[in-house]
């Protein structure tokens, strides 16, 4: 009968916890349903079953959300797998997410591509917010992108800026890759800052496959990896080549990294405006004088975002440029007047010279709203709920920012579609994160701290390039003629390099 009535006792005990089991769940379900009902999301598009939206990003995924903004409006909700993701495309909604809630969307998505790459994700462009973070940003913008630190680095801008010239005017008459020489440009004036030597010469840049290994690494951070939409089936990132190919890549940018570091610290130590930025880091880490102590591999992601980021920012503008000031003949002439006039009988241009350039800087600005190297920003997350616009956007959403669309929103510019600098001849607005309408480096916390270093390595070298040479497509080749398609990425491109006769304006 004891055992009976403990049976019967124990049953009881268990059909009432597990009521009081079901009871929870069903309340925590109930709970979920009405808060997903009060949410007012942004206008999404019809979803699939399990993938969402994602089959709406298409090839060129900055094309395919203007299109999806044209349709839904400047701010929409896709569900990416088990994502949720907002996108904006409007300068008012871009200056909520990137000012108005800075702070509560400061954080990153953790991405396959940028852990494989920056060392689980310890670089400042993709680290999530945090104290290390915070401290990584203000070693960048302290030490090593300060005006002093950028300005220390005149002499190697004006000497890779010559050596450009140089490599140019050897082809004529004959026919020159323009693209290829800005690359060896854009590779060379970072190289020296970032690490204290150039790879162009002797080799070196063929040994280690620079260009190659920059194109992967663009290719991979913006690439699709079915895992970071499904982060709950983490086997998936094994089901494609990606994740070999980003194994393949770090141990390539390691190895490299490890040669130079290696160099560094063998080397006798340098002074002042003698150090490099790998320099200056090697000593932060040894002597432990950051915030939160940096190992090697810190060191190492940091500088690899100096390295591959801005040796694209300054390739894409500068090619970019030249290819609309070549398919613009009166720009061109223009711009070359302004420089001509200013810099006088100076075979080279001088940093000092540069303020008085106003229409070729309205010309970079320009570039800047048609072409931004990155088109789609960097994503966010939210750390909590925000209100954008009228819409809520709830906690753990990746947010971004298509400031390609805004660069050609047609309630913003007049003919949006039309290289014309004249648009900002007169205008004060800047591209430096306090005017929403152009925000090639982005705005608020996380926007690009390397902003007066790129904006000193283009301006330096366009102004260079238009006073030296006069420039004429080949013979055959009109400026219809020219393909602009570009590659895909986190940053676009152009696959088909320009080619261009170049005359030495000076004999």
């Amino acid at each position: 009968m004891d055992l009976l009535r403990w049976l019967n006792q124990s049953w009881k005990l268990f059909f009432t916890l597990a009521s009081i089991l079901v009871a929870i769940v069903l309340m925590f379900l109930l709970q979920d349903n009405l808060r997903k009902r009060k949410l007012n999301l942004p206008p999404s598009p019809r979803k699939l079953p399990i993938i969402g939206n994602l089959h709406q990003l298409g090839n060129m995924p900055h094309l395919s959300l203007r299109r999806l903004a044209d349709k839904y409006g400047p701010i929409i909700f896709l569900q990416l797998g088990e994502i949720p993701t907002v996108v904006v495309s409007s300068a008012n909604l871009a200056r909520e997410v990137l000012k108005t809630h800075d702070l509560a969307l400061s954080s990153r998505p953790q991405l396959l591509s940028a852990k494989s790459l920056f060392y689980g994700c310890t670089d400042i462009a993709f680290a999530p917010y945090g104290a290390y973070w915070r401290s990584v940003r203000k070693i960048c913008i302290l030490e090593l992108l300060s005006i002093k630190r950028v300005q220390s680095f005149s002499f190697v801008r004006e000497e890779e800026v010559a050596r450009l010239v140089s490599r140019i005017a050897e082809f004529y008459p004959k026919i020159t890759n323009l693209s290829k020489m800005i690359g060896l440009y854009a590779n060379d004036v970072l190289c020296r800052a970032a690490i204290g030597k150039g790879f162009s010469e002797g080799g070196e840049y063929d040994r280690h496959g620079f260009q190659k290994l920059l194109d992967d690494y663009q290719e991979l951070l913006g690439g699709f990896s079915l895992g970071d939409y499904f982060p709950s089936l983490e086997f998936v990132h094994n089901l494609s080549s990606m994740k070999s190919k980003l194994q393949t890549t770090f141990r390539r940018f390691n190895q490299f990294f490890d040669e130079v570091i290696t160099e560094h610290l063998r080397t006798e130590k340098k002074t002042g405006e003698q150090k490099d930025l790998l320099d200056v880091l090697l000593d932060i880490q040894k002597n432990g004088s950051a915030e939160m102590p940096l190992t090697m591999d810190n060191v190492k992601a940091i500088i690899l975002d100096m390295f591959a980021a801005g040796t694209d920012t300054t390739f894409i503008t500068l090619d970019w440029a030249m290819t609309e000031l070549i398919m613009n003949a009166k720009v061109m002439e223009k711009a070359q007047a302004e420089v001509r006039k200013v810099v006088g009988d100076r075979s080279q241009v001088r940093e000092s010279d540069i303020p008085n350039l106003k229409y070729m800087k309205a010309i970079i600005k320009e570039i800047f709203r048609l072409h931004p190297p990155v088109p789609v920003l960097v994503p966010r997350e939210s750390m909590e709920d925000v209100t954008i616009g009228v819409y809520n956007v709830p906690v753990n959403t990746r947010v971004y920012v298509n400031v390609w669309a805004i660069g050609r929103d047609p309630q913003l510019w007049e003919n949006p579609e039309t290289f014309d600098p004249e648009r900002f001849v007169s205008s004060t607005m800047d591209f430096k994160g306090q005017d929403f309408e152009l925000l090639p480096f982005g705005a608020g916390r996380r926007s690009c701290p390397a902003i007066v270093f790129g904006t000193a390595v283009i301006e330096l070298a366009l102004a260079q390039l238009l006073h030296s040479f006069d420039w004429e497509l080949p013979p055959g080749v009109s400026p219809q003629d020219i393909d602009n398609t570009e590659a895909f990425g986190i940053s676009m491109h152009r696959t088909i390099p320009l080619h261009v006769i170049a005359k030495p304006h000076f004999n």
